[in-house]
């Protein structure tokens, strides 16, 4: 497919100094896009920008679990260029843990990243881009937000919340042509999986540079269509 029919969108990558998220801005902003990337850690976004030749002034360091930030961000971003042609959620945080010694804190720390991030950035960014009546937004509630897993409570609870909530969101844009796309990523060898006290074989998962090109390719996709949904998983760690 053409790179050509990202020439000049405006996109926004939410997360990218992610593994998954830096894949998706160098791939993005190769094919010509005007690129908006956002991390929480400064010196990661000053780097990816750096490596993608995005400008210094449409990196943003951002937390989703701050109010203030995304709407702060919100306002330069419109500001500068107006609504969003593409929104891509790729920030988040993992926990897998058994009930018994999942914490109140862990619990309420994965829902505010995970859910009420996803919430903030909804209500920072989709206003104007309803009004201009067209757009793309992309989340990847990965397949833990469609099949459950022992273990993983909280973070099922945080990704099928961010399911339910895009889903009804999708039914107030029916008069537009914003379209919502869910991602749905199992076993990727990324960060997630650093502070996670399980024995798996990373070197049979996604790749992050694969999953990036999965979003990459979502973006290209034509308006006279909707792609609702799609499930990538490695060969060996099918859930779904």
């Amino acid at each position: 497919m053409s790179v050509e029919i990202l020439a000049n969108k405006k996109v926004l990558i939410v997360g990218a100094t992610g593994g998954i998220g830096a894949e998706a801005a160098k791939l993005i902003k190769n094919s010509q896009a005007n690129v908006f990337i956002t991390g929480r850690d400064e010196e990661k976004l000053e780097r990816l920008a750096s490596e993608t030749n995005i400008s210094s002034s449409q990196a943003f360091r951002m937390d989703i679990t701050s109010q203030a930030e995304t709407i702060r961000v919100a306002k330069a971003i419109h500001e500068k260029s107006g609504p969003l042609d593409i929104l891509i959620n790729a920030a988040g945080i993992g926990l897998l843990s058994p009930l018994e010694n999942l914490t109140y804190e862990d619990f309420s720390r994965v829902i505010d990243t995970n859910l009420k991030g996803a919430f903030n950035l909804m209500k920072a960014f989709l206003p104007a881009m309803k009004e201009a009546k067209k757009g793309l937004v992309i989340n990847i509630p990965g397949v833990l937000g469609k099949t459950p897993m022992a273990g993983a409570a909280a973070y099922s609870a945080s990704k099928y919340g961010l399911e339910g909530m895009m889903k009804s969101i999708r039914e107030e844009l029916k008069r537009t042509e914003v379209r919502i796309t869910s991602l749905y990523l199992g076993g990727v060898d990324s960060e997630f999986w650093d502070s996670i006290d399980m024995r798996v074989n990373r070197d049979k998962f996604i790749t992050a540079k694969a999953a990036g090109r999965a979003i990459w390719f979502l973006c290209q996709q034509p308006t006279s269509g909707v792609v609702s949904e799609m499930v990538i998983q490695p060969f060996n760690h099918q859930a779904i």
